[in-house]
C-alpha cells in the first residue's frame, strides 16, 4: 500500500540482516543518513523487530508544538533511537546504549529541530531555536544512558 501523504515516492526500506551488525546499521540508518521527512515516511512500514512506538514530545505544559515550532517529528526519531539502541543493546548485550551513543541521538534531536525551525517565518526563528535549545537541554538532563 503506498503512503497517505503527498509528496515524492519514498523507497521501500531494504531487508535488513538481524543480528547486532545488521539491526545496529539499520536503526543508525534511519537516524543519520536519512531526512527526517524520510523516516516519518518510514515508519508506517515497521519491522516488528524494532521498536516504532512513542510518546511524541514529552514537554510537560509545552508539549510538541507551539506557535514558533513544531517538533513532533524530532520527537519521534529521537524515541526511536532511544528505544532502539536500549533494544538492541538488550538483545545483544553489546553495549550500544552508551553515552557516546546517547549523545550522537541527542545531537541529532537538536540537529532535527533546527532544521525544522529554518522552515519557519523569519520572525518565529529565534524563538523556535531558543526552544530547541530548551528541548535538547531537557533531554540531555533527563535522559540518561
Amino acid at each position: 500500500s503506498s503512503p497517505a501523504f503527498a509528496g515524492p515516492a519514498i523507497p521501500r526500506p531494504a531487508l535488513v540482516t538481524h543480528g547486532a551488525t545488521g539491526d545496529l546499521a539499520y536503526v543508525e540508518h534511519l537516524l543519520y543518513d536519512v531526512s527526517l521527512w524520510t523516516f516519518v515516511a518510514t515508519t508506517g512500514w515497521g519491522d516488528r523487530w524494532f521498536d516504532w512506538t512513542n510518546d511524541g514530545c514529552s514537554a510537560p505544559l509545552v508539549g510538541g508544538t507551539g506557535r514558533s515550532f513544531d517538533f513532533r517529528a524530532a520527537c519521534i526519531r529521537h524515541d526511536f533511537g532511544y528505544r532502539n539502541l536500549k533494544l538492541i543493546d538488550m538483545r545483544y548485550g553489546n553495549g550500544v546504549w552508551n553515552g557516546t551513543n546517547r549523545r550522537r541521538v541527542d545531537q541529532q534531536f537538536l540537529a532535527d529541530m533546527k532544521a525544522h525551525c529554518r522552515t519557519r517565518a523569519f520572525t518565529l526563528q529565534a524563538q523556535c531555536y531558543t526552544w530547541a535549545q530548551t528541548f535538547y537541554a531537557a533531554v540531555r538532563v533527563a535522559g540518561g544512558p
